[in-house]
């Protein structure tokens, strides 16, 4: 499961418009090969394929994951829990995830007026 040590901290979502398999791994702290067993589990979770079947993944399906991640991990739900779960909150937007696109959108917003600030 998780490594106790590592904390419940996940890196910033970079300012990319695609994602492969191995940046949303480490993103995420999740192995590539659970994130494709959750693409057959959770019908949310549809990221792009393209040529030679190769996975990219958007923000959203960035913040999904996160969201799944905590749900299994964090708070024990099972799998089909956390997708019954999911399916409910799909008409609401979750405070968590506002939360973390704000912190996200500060965070960018500091860098850039540090760069300013130097130039």
């Amino acid at each position: 499961m998780l490594d106790p040590s590592s904390g419940n901290e996940l890196p910033a979502i970079p300012g990319k418009r695609y994602f492969t398999i191995g940046e949303v791994s480490d993103l995420c702290a999740v192995k590539p090969h659970v994130l494709r067993y959750w693409e057959q589990e959770f019908p949310q979770l549809k990221p792009l394929k393209r040529r030679g079947n190769r996975r990219y993944y958007q923000r959203q399906d960035v913040i999904l994951i996160r969201q799944i991640r905590s749900l299994l991990y964090e708070h024990g739900f099972t799998i089909g829990g956390a997708r019954q779960r999911l399916s409910g909150e799909e008409a609401r937007v979750d405070v968590n995830q506002s939360q973390q696109i704000i912190r996200q959108l500060r965070m960018e917003l500091e860098d850039i007026l540090n760069i300013l600030k130097r130039a």
